[in-house]
């Protein structure tokens, strides 16, 4: 659930909205409008995060955005649709948010445990990440599907690079890229959401051995 060495956010991090943010055709073109799409947004997380998709409702969210009925409507088709832009939004929230961690790391074994580090302290700031996306499976199986194959993807581009410059060993594939998210999907739930008994550096600093013993130059 991390990300390579990208450019930076064109709006100010609370305002960011990714590709799909809003129902095609609906989206703002105004900073007020922009404002108040992530308002919804972030309403949407609060609601589905506490009641689940379907006990969720659009007067949920509406209310705890603090926008009218017909607010929701201008960038929404429906509550199915928010949640599918819901399920996005998330995961480029957490690839912006880890991303800098990563750029910043002097070579790969230690971007990817910055990468887990960061995660894990996202992920204890927002819990609802794990209900939403495990809903996702059921109530849209193509925003799950993709969520977690763009991840993968992400991952074995940057192991790859990593591999052309010496970093790690050369035969790094697909396999290598789904086995550390499956490993950091699972260490953000039992670290993150069912517990913060340990220190997320320490948990990092586990698997980036792990890493380097089964990923290192041989």
């Amino acid at each position: 659930m991390t990300q390579e060495r990208g450019t930076s956010a064109t709006l100010p991090p609370a305002l960011h909205l990714g590709d799909g943010a809003a129902s095609e055709g609906k989206e703002p073109r105004t900073a007020r409008g922009r404002r108040t799409l992530r308002a919804i947004l972030d309403a949407a997380a609060a609601e589905f995060g506490e009641k689940g998709f379907h006990e969720g409702s659009v007067s949920g969210i509406t209310r705890r955005a603090g926008v009218a009925l017909g607010s929701f409507y201008t960038y929404f088709d429906s509550k199915d649709a928010v949640f599918r832009a819901l399920v996005r939004d998330m995961s480029d929230q957490v690839r912006e948010h880890v991303a800098p961690a990563i750029r910043a790391a002097p070579e790969q074994i230690a971007a990817e445990r910055a990468g887990l580090e960061t995660f894990i302290g996202f992920v204890r700031k927002h819990k609802e990440i794990y209900r939403i996306i495990d809903e996702a499976e059921f109530v849209d199986p193509e925003s799950f599907r993709l969520h977690y194959q763009t991840t993968a993807e992400r991952i074995e581009k940057r192991l790859k690079a990593a591999a052309e410059r010496g970093e790690v060993r050369a035969d790094v594939s697909e396999v290598h890229a789904w086995a550390i998210m499956g490993m950091n999907v699972f260490l953000g739930l039992r670290y993150g959401v069912w517990s913060e008994d340990a220190e997320a550096g320490e948990v990092a600093d586990t698997v980036a051995e792990l890493l380097a013993r089964g990923l290192g130059v041989r």
